[in-house]
């Protein structure tokens, strides 16, 4: 006539009381390691960047999140075209910006907004408009060279005192854009 409480144990387990054993295996132990998960993630493996101005527009809007991957031996992962988070100490900030010289480039930047790189033609499609600077570089060893995609509203090696950043001062490759929504997605 008991019906589901037939069983006395099953009674018994449903009344016991909260234990510091059973605070710590079923919610601190498993709230722990999620959270400790996270931070190794974020520690060794992503991280999320904040492109506040129009300078990678038109590939990172501005106001921005992106999701950037650790980066790791620079000399070996990064490419002439992707988008590096770098810290620059004569700006005293993370800055994002595409990488345009590699370690011992000659790169020359024409008036018309034509880069060449060691004497050839660099296709940027992705370069919004010019704004008539004209230079060039020669990126020493272990050093890059970054411009921003929105040339006219970047301030970028091209007018820094030290236009080169050490492979050291590299942090990230950004990868995904969180924010805003509409251009959700894989950064090319």
């Amino acid at each position: 006539m008991l019906g589901d409480f037939d069983d006395t144990s099953k009674l018994k387990e449903e009344k016991q009381p909260l234990t510091f054993k059973k605070v710590l295996r079923e919610w601190v132990l498993p709230y722990g390691a999620e959270i400790l998960a996270v931070v190794l993630f974020v520690k060794f493996v992503a991280f999320f960047t904040f492109v506040p101005t129009g300078s990678m527009e038109t590939t990172i809007p501005e106001k921005s999140c992106v999701i950037s991957t650790r980066l790791y031996n620079a000399s070996e992962n990064v490419k002439r075209g992707d988008i590096i988070v770098f810290e620059s100490d004569e700006l005293g900030k993370t800055l994002v910006k595409r990488c345009i010289g590699l370690p011992g480039d000659r790169v020359e930047v024409l008036r018309g907004g034509s880069v060449y790189i060691n004497g050839e033609l660099f296709p940027e499609p992705y370069a919004l408009d010019y704004d008539g600077y004209s230079g060039e570089f020669v990126v020493p060893e272990g050093n890059y060279l970054f411009f921003g995609d929105n040339r006219p509203g970047s301030i970028d090696a091209r007018y820094w005192d030290d236009p080169y950043i050490p492979e050291e001062k590299l942090v990230g490759k950004a990868v995904f854009l969180l924010w805003p929504f509409d251009s959700f997605g894989k950064i090319n």
